[in-house]
């Protein structure tokens, strides 16, 4: 039996042609399993009786079991998923003005083991399947329609924008998040989710990078956090295999479209990274590339002794960047009430094994 959600619809419509059946069949599937959410083949009701006995008899369509749910006092919502392995991932769906982010996992822990990341306190454990990617999706668009369906004001809110910032580093894995972008971008009967409202967020993998700019349209942002190489290595060791200079020059030939900049997210960490100093290099370091800067307050936790800068220096820092010119914002973390903010990540019940 295999999963059908680790089948691009171009894939599916293969092994339909393989067997003599119209490839066409693909596309009757893919609207039930990714518009009308269906969790089973036998919702499948413009499919026939022995096309969907054949459908039972080769796939299965899987669920992720939602095992703890988390409201934040801000209204972030953190997801803690079961996989089939019973090892556990996290999701957090963001509530905005007019749309809602889901942050979604790409690994079962992380092998990156930056300084400032919780999650990767527990290590690399797996990759996900593209399934297992796409689930995440399906799984919290099926909760918000539930939570919001009574609700008129929310009637034409969901989950429109998909970042690859959960567990894992999605370059890491990029095969399955290669395969589950070209679902959840599938804009006639996948997910319907436009590039241009997905992000893929990575701690520097120089060659993927590359690679992603040339297989996507997706938008890019890079987790940097330093601006010379001895800090940068301390705190992500990746950079002792790609060092700034190799990946802002990848950025420099990243294929984005016209109006579009590649997002650098800048973690401020008292007296590690928030000088003037740190400022000016920053801005020196992006001036040629077509950058936005977001800037992230360090969300403190326990097993970190990082301590977060003062709102006066981060304020200092941002007023350097605008001075400057260099688009920035200042990044208010949801969730961190219930260690839903950027780098709080862990799957909790894992840890507890």
């Amino acid at each position: 039996m295999k999963d059908i959600k680790e089948y691009t619809r171009k894939e599916l419509g293969e092994w339909f042609k393989k067997r003599k059946i119209k490839p066409f069949r693909a596309i009757q599937i893919f609207k039930w399993l990714y518009i009308h959410q269906a969790n089973s083949f036998d919702e499948m009701t413009d499919i026939s009786k022995d096309m969907r006995l054949m459908l039972k008899q080769n796939f299965f369509i899987p669920r992720l079991k939602l095992e703890n749910l988390e409201t934040s006092i801000d209204g972030t919502e953190k997801l803690l998923f079961k996989l089939r392995d019973n090892k556990y991932i996290e999701s957090v769906i963001i509530p905005g003005k007019n749309r809602h982010t889901l942050c979604i996992s790409s690994q079962v822990g992380c092998a990156q083991k930056c300084k400032f990341c919780l999650t990767a306190k527990t290590g690399l454990q797996r990759n996900l399947t593209c399934s297992e990617i796409i689930s995440q999706i399906s799984e919290a668009r099926q909760i918000f329609i539930k939570k919001n369906k009574d609700k008129d004001k929310d009637k034409k809110k969901t989950i429109s924008n998909i970042v690859f910032m959960g567990m894992g580093e999605p370059l890491a894995n990029y095969a399955n998040v290669i395969k589950s972008i070209a679902i959840i971008t599938d804009g006639d009967y996948g997910m319907k989710i436009s590039p241009r409202r997905v992000t893929v967020s990575t701690s520097g993998f120089v060659p993927q990078i590359k690679k992603l700019g040339v297989n996507t349209n997706v938008n890019l942002a890079i987790s940097l956090n330093a601006t010379e190489d001895k800090t940068r290595s301390m705190l992500m060791p990746i950079n002792k295999k790609y060092p700034i200079k190799n990946l802002l020059q990848v950025c420099s030939e990243f294929n984005i479209k016209p109006r579009n900049k590649i997002t650098f997210e800048y973690i401020l960490i008292k007296n590690i990274n928030d000088t003037n100093k740190d400022a000016e290099k920053l801005v020196k370091m992006l001036s040629p590339i077509k950058a936005k800067v977001n800037l992230i307050p360090f969300n403190e936790h326990e097993k970190s002794n990082f301590k977060q800068s003062s709102s006066s220096r981060i304020s200092q820092f941002f007023k350097i960047l605008l001075d400057k010119n260099i688009t920035a914002i200042i990044r208010k973390s949801k969730g961190a009430d219930i260690s839903a903010a950027c780098g709080q990540l862990k799957g909790k019940f894992e840890i507890k094994q």
